[in-house]
């Protein structure tokens, strides 16, 4: 696959996974308009291949759709935040932008939990109030992660394979 499907592949698994399309029709629009971007971007040159891709590669370790919908939204603040860098005056530029706000719109508990992620790894684990605070939640969040829905779904099914009702 080369560079310049892998970033349409990226944008139409995001607007997939958000629910934008109805039809083709937009899709084929914004292809055309990835296609000057990439122009823009000198997207064919020789170095974009090294190191192979930067968001499809993400995408494979997260498979629930709710985990997808968390990193989706960040890649789409990413491109937002590339795109601000730009000529907008562009119209091709416009529309993709007008695209990729409507769908960061649609998403801000993807949002909301990515920067949940985000400040979760701010933590100095190392500070001793941090610590005592850690330690004090700590029972609480073991049982929430014994309380997860697979683990509800494993007892459901054990306790009926066990009755022979």
């Amino acid at each position: 696959m080369t560079s310049q499907t892998y970033s349409l592949l990226v944008l139409s698994v995001i607007m997939i996974y958000f629910g934008h399309f109805g039809n083709s029709s937009i899709l084929a629009r914004l292809q055309n308009d990835i296609d000057q971007l990439k122009a823009d971007f000198n997207s064919s040159h020789s170095d974009v291949a090294d190191g192979g891709p930067i968001f499809t590669e993400k995408l494979i370790n997260w498979t629930e759709r709710n985990e997808k919908r968390i990193i989706l939204s960040q890649i789409v603040s990413m491109y937002l935040e590339m795109l601000e860098k730009t000529d907008k005056s562009k119209a091709h530029i416009r529309n993709i932008s007008e695209e990729l706000y409507t769908l960061r719109n649609s998403l801000p508990d993807g949002l909301k939990k990515m920067k949940d992620l985000m400040d979760l790894t701010k933590l100095q684990m190392s500070d001793l109030k941090i610590q005592r605070k850690a330690v004090n939640e700590m029972f609480s969040v073991l049982q929430k992660l014994v309380e997860t829905p697979a683990s509800l779904k494993r007892k459901r099914s054990q306790s009926q394979r066990r009755c022979k009702c």
